[in-house]
């Protein structure tokens, strides 16, 4: 794109909103990572997996309504993992939009509340499990200069297709397990399998179902495609040195941590928040299902579907709307969003929309929109121009949804 003023951008935005109704398009952010593999189902065309080259790794993982830099260590480019706005070819980041004319996305009361957009979404496919890790809290990334991060999963049951070859989750520790039995693992981090797995318990995923992770929970996630709303950080630690067979360098658990306690074994077990990783009852308290956000018979006859399938926390919340072939409904949402359609064809609002079937790096899409708070107060008007296929997208909010608030008073 040829460069563009601040002002010249700031206008081309604001033309976009006026054009579009308050939406705008947004360009599929590809983000790799070096010590995972592809699991191919993400729809980007398999000759671009590597499309930053073997050693950064391949591309596992499509981010959506990003304003988060990837931290993939040295040598990743300033913009990875950064969504773009597209107008007519012309591309201006999210985050610049938001940090300009935040009040016009986002709305001036969440401006003044979040001071942006403070949600990271992304899919995550990979060929097998990802190794036990967890996320620090905000006590712990401060430390660091950044954000806790909790995180929702949702299996969308279209980029599931096959299960690849690890379809189970660990998730925390069994109850019982000893701080010092955990301890005695990361003790053993250089003589091979350092047995981590064998104090946790894997769970069986199911397509159309979710999870709740909460900061400081070890998890290692299986290879379903995820649909991941979360705290915009990207703060990790790896507590499991091997995956696979494959090493994880010791660098990975203490990414986000002081230099002064990467050998900290007691500072590095203090992260783990042991009352939720014991839980006896895990799967009760974290397992979710999806929830309509209204009596169903009455949204059927309307020409649509629409259910909760995050809504566990304050954090972030999403919701999955499916309109009926040949259908046109408008829907009301109390706060901005971003949307990925994930089956069928039409439009949202004056944006067209498809699926793709296939995405080379670097090519545009009509997947991906962001919606901004006016425009979903005001209502959207989605069509299903397909006479026999559902038309099917997710939307991720923010923090603060006043829509998911009824959730939060109930627990």
């Amino acid at each position: 794109m040829a460069s563009t003023t601040a002002s010249s951008k700031t206008g081309l935005l604001r033309e976009a909103l006026k054009t579009n109704e308050g939406i705008v398009r947004l360009a599929p952010c590809w983000v790799p990572r070096s010590f995972l593999m592809p699991g191919g189902r993400l729809k980007l065309d398999p000759r671009d997996l590597y499309a930053y080259g073997a050693h950064r790794g391949g591309i596992d993982e499509r981010w959506f309504s990003s304003t988060t830099n990837a931290a993939n260590g040295p040598g990743t480019p300033e913009d990875e993992g950064l969504s773009y706005i597209d107008v007519d070819g012309q591309r201006v980041l999210l985050k610049a939009a938001i940090e300009t004319i935040g009040d016009e996305f986002l709305g001036s009361d969440v401006m003044r509340r979040e001071g942006g957009w403070n949600l990271l979404c992304k899919f995550f496919d990979n060929l097998g499990p990802i190794p036990h890790h967890m996320h620090q809290s905000d006590e712990f990334a401060r430390r660091v200069g950044q954000k806790g991060k909790p995180e929702a999963y949702y299996f969308p049951p279209q980029y599931n297709f096959k299960d690849n070859n690890f379809p189970y989750t660990f998730m925390g520790l069994e109850p019982g397990t000893t701080r010092e039995e955990v301890r005695r693992c990361l003790e053993r981090w250089n003589e091979g399998d350092n047995g981590i797995l064998h104090h946790s318990k894997a769970y069986k995923l199911k397509p159309g179902s979710g999870w709740q992770i909460d900061a400081g929970i070890l998890h290692a996630p299986g290879s379903l495609v995820t649909y991941e709303p979360q705290v915009n950080s990207d703060v990790f630690g790896m507590f499991q040195s091997m995956v696979e067979g494959r090493y994880v360098p010791w660098d990975l658990l203490v990414k986000d941590v002081p230099p002064e306690h990467h050998h900290d074994l007691d500072y590095i077990l203090d992260m783990l928040d042991w009352e939720a990783n014991v839980d006896p009852e895990f799967a009760k308290h974290r397992l979710f299902h999806p929830t309509p956000v209204r009596e169903e018979a009455a949204m059927a006859q309307d020409g649509y579907s629409e259910k909760w399938v995050v809504y566990s926390t304050g954090h972030y919340s999403a919701k999955e709307l499916t309109v009926f072939p040949g259908r046109t409904v408008t829907v009301k949402d109390a706060a901005a969003h971003g949307l990925i359609v994930v089956q069928g064809w039409g439009s949202v609002g004056g944006m067209e929309v498809e699926t793709p079937s296939l995405i080379r790096f670097g090519q545009m899409t009509k997947d991906e929109l962001f919606v901004t708070a006016a425009a979903a107060q005001r209502g959207v008007a989605v069509t299903n121009r397909s006479d026999k296929e559902n038309l099917v997208m997710l939307k991720h909010f923010g923090p603060g949804n006043p829509d998911a608030a009824v959730f939060l008073q109930r627990n």
